[in-house]
């Protein structure tokens, strides 16, 4: 049975989404408080975070209030979508083998010797 948190939640994402049918929650409860897990599907990530983080942000204020009013301390983790940007997937297929060491970097004592200003 969905909390009032948990309900608050899945009301506020779906009305954000384009695709309301994607968007799942689940809670659990510990001794740390309220963990509310979000997922939505990859093409309305960008809606959930919103420019900078602030519609993330703003609903996780808004959960904390709800859980204020209950009693409990709530937490908001939204997980990245597969095929997101951080997915496994995607990071593999944007970022080719590359050296971590180019052939033109200098250790960093060569680096805070140039800094140096004679």
């Amino acid at each position: 049975m969905m909390q009032k948190d948990q309900e608050f939640l899945d009301y506020v994402i779906k009305a954000l989404v384009d695709n309301p049918d994607q968007v799942k929650t689940s809670r659990t409860v510990d001794e740390m408080g309220v963990l509310l897990t979000l997922e939505v599907g990859a093409a309305d990530m960008g809606k959930i975070i919103g420019r900078q983080g602030n519609t993330a942000k703003a609903v996780r204020t808004l959960l904390r209030v709800v859980g204020m009013k209950n009693n409990s301390r709530v937490n908001l983790k939204i997980n990245e979508p597969i095929g997101g940007l951080k997915s496994p997937e995607r990071m593999a297929q944007s970022m080719p083998s590359m050296p971590l060491v180019t052939p033109n970097s200098k250790t960093i004592d060569e680096a805070m010797a140039d800094l140096k200003l004679g």
